[in-house]
């Protein structure tokens, strides 16, 4: 999951109000089930001390939900009054939760977000392209790419004999020409739109001539789908299917590869090492006083975090600035932190990392992770 959205958040000081709420409507009582929720999330978080108009805040952006059409799932983040950010969620949680702490509590969202990555597709044939922007939530259309076709004269045949040459290399040069304006167009785009993954689907000759036209870092980026087409009214169902299986694969692929990188960084189970796994030094850093020394110094790339993470609630201790954490009181007064407070070590981490531009991975249950479930793979090494 990138963590770029969650900035807003740490740009205010707390206390937040994070609320995570089952928006799926499978009963005839959604109406009712729907109050029922707002008063149990009110309830909790005047219990845990919440000021009024934070509440309100909250309850009144619940209470505007639709009552059909809603997503698995909401996450809302709320302080001094004002809800700050309104997520959807790609999966319901498994019980409504509300938290009132020193910082948002935005550890649940690496499993309920969805780590699909956003998708640039481009809907090709030989006159030019479509493209279409794609996340786990909402498409978008990006643009569009209007390359050249020679007819020759109108629509007749052919020409033969001596002719017949001629024709056919204008033809040819006439779809090199656009395709490298589709490309050009995709590389164009690429670099805001944030996405990860490019999906080149339409006629199989063009798609491949766009294909090899792109850079290096784009065309590694791409696959194909042959289901895909740039006709008005064409079916994309099963191309939606093709997606949706290219993204989870991208998902899984880079999961897979991050715990390779994590695991030749830590080292071999018995393997003599200069640093323990609590010093962290190495291409890896494993547990919450070596995940923090790396997250304060910006060295997280990935941070890893197992669904079942033992530490994930351990006290660190934290000040106003997104790099002040710690593991005891004293290091962080040292650090300058002249009244330094208690958070749980995830949202502590994750503000770190989304400050450093780094990415957080959901390592599933049953998934050899990190030991403790906090882990990260490090931009450096430490000498």
């Amino acid at each position: 999951m990138e963590l770029a959205f969650l900035k807003p958040l740490f740009d205010r000081p707390g206390p937040w109000a994070s609320v995570y709420i089952d928006t799926s409507r499978a009963t005839e009582e959604a109406t009712k089930v729907q109050k029922l929720r707002e008063r149990f999330v009110a309830a909790q978080l005047i219990d845990a001390s919440a000021d009024a108009y934070t509440v309100k805040a909250v309850i009144d952006t619940l209470s505007h939900e639709p009552v059909s059409g809603a997503p698995p799932g909401r996450a809302i983040f709320a302080a001094g009054a004002e809800v700050v950010l309104d997520l959807r969620l790609a999966v319901s949680p498994l019980n409504t939760e509300a938290t009132w702490s020193i910082l948002p509590h935005v550890a649940p969202l690496a499993g309920l977000r969805g780590d699909e990555p956003p998708c640039l597709v481009a809907y090709i044939d030989r006159t030019g392209a479509d493209l279409e922007l794609r996340d786990a939530h909402h498409r978008e259309t990006l643009g569009h790419a209007n390359g050249k076709e020679w007819r020759g004269r109108g629509h007749r045949s052919i020409p033969a004999d001596r002719y017949e040459w001629h024709y056919r290399n204008k033809v040819e040069n006439s779809w090199n020409e656009t395709a490298d304006i589709i490309a050009g167009e995709i590389a164009k785009q690429w670099p805001d739109s944030g996405a990860r993954l490019l999906v080149l689907t339409g006629d199989s000759r063009e798609r491949k001539a766009v294909h090899h036209r792109l850079p290096e870092h784009i065309r590694s980026a791409a696959v194909e789908a042959e289901s895909g087409s740039r006709s008005p009214g064409a079916s994309k169902s099963v191309l939606d299917r093709q997606i949706a299986e290219a993204r989870e694969a991208y998902a899984r692929n880079r999961l897979q590869s991050a715990l390779e990188r994590f695991r030749i960084g830590r080292g071999r189970p018995g393997e003599h090492r200069k640093a323990s796994v609590d010093t962290g030094r190495g291409d890896a850093a494993e547990g919450v006083p070596a995940v923090v020394d790396a997250a304060r110094s910006h060295q997280v790339a990935t941070l890893l975090l197992a669904q079942d993470a033992s530490d994930a609630a351990r006290d660190v201790w934290i000040g106003p600035g997104v790099d002040d954490v710690a593991v005891q009181r004293g290091q962080a007064q040292a650090m300058g932190v002249a009244k330094p407070v208690q958070a749980r070590a995830d949202d502590a981490l994750l503000r770190a990392a989304a400050a450093a531009d780094a990415e957080v991975l959901l390592v599933p249950q049953g998934m050899h992770g990190p030991a403790g479930g906090l882990g990260a793979v490090l931009r450096w090494s430490t000498p």
